[in-house]
């Protein structure tokens, strides 16, 4: 076995863990991780293919790569709405998953479904996803230094931000570079085989990573729901009550960082 095909199963079973943690942990339709559940899937499909697990034609696929390429940006954006910190910014960041949507639909209009198409594509959603998480990276990260809370989503986004910034520079030097390449025009099949394991370990580290915010967050999310449930219970025994500010205050500061 070579490194490739060894690391080619190593990252598709880390792709595996995380769906089979979102599925366990009940997060599949909680909030905007669907979206994270469909990423993985759809990447997961990809690594079974190009390793052989799953038998396909090379049309199948170059189409199946193509289309994974194509839905990798929107997924991920409509994910990152769960780090938005309010209905604004929420809008805005929906407006931007539709609007590289269309910006998808019309490159693909105007070159077609093929490479050229997607590599146009991927720059400004790599640029996009990268500048998102990092913006969401300092500011879950100061939340989980320096109040100790928010530990889960610092972890995920950090899992994010890692993988995407090496999907980043794997897109310059294959897609716009072109390092595959010889001088004279022929393929270094090597080079082909050796971003492909680059691209296997960032994937495994990724989801590693991703793995471990997905258990913090899962328990600060159970901490959340048993609170609410306080509240609709007090809400119930003291209806005719108005509530001191201080329980309030206290209530209120668990999930400070969240929108409802």
């Amino acid at each position: 076995m070579t490194w490739n095909s060894i690391m080619g199963f190593v990252s598709s079973f880390a792709l595996f863990v995380p769906i089979l943690l979102i599925l366990i942990l009940r997060l599949g339709l909680y909030r905007s991780f669907p979206f994270l559940l469909v990423y993985y899937c759809s990447v997961l499909v990809y690594n079974f293919l190009t390793e052989g697990y799953i038998k396909a034609s090379d049309d199948i696929i170059q189409v199946w790569g193509l289309t994974n390429n194509l839905l990798d940006t929107p997924l991920i954006l409509f994910f990152l709405i769960y780090f938005s910190t309010s209905k604004s910014f929420t809008q805005k960041m929906k407006l931007l998953a539709f609007t590289f949507i269309l910006f998808e639909a019309i490159v693909l209009t105007t070159i077609g479904f093929n490479i050229d198409a997607i590599t146009i594509i991927m720059g400004p959603g790599l640029l996009i996803i990268c500048g998102l998480c990092l913006y969401f990276f300092i500011r879950q990260a100061k939340l989980a230094v320096e109040n100790r809370k928010a530990t889960g989503k610092a972890v995920i986004i950090t899992s994010l931000l890692f993988g995407y910034g090496c999907y980043g520079i794997i897109y310059l030097m294959y897609y716009i570079f072109k390092a595959h390449f010889r001088a004279d025009g022929t393929v270094n099949q090597q080079y082909v085989a050796d971003t492909f394991l680059v691209f296997f370990i960032a994937t495994t580290l990724s989801s590693i990573i991703m793995c471990i915010g997905l258990v913090i967050e899962r328990k600060r999310i159970q901490k959340l729901q048993e609170l609410k449930v306080t509240r609709k219970e007090l809400s119930a025994i003291y209806t005719d009550t108005k509530r001191a500010a201080p329980l309030r205050t206290a209530m209120l500061d668990f999930d400070r960082d969240q929108w409802n």
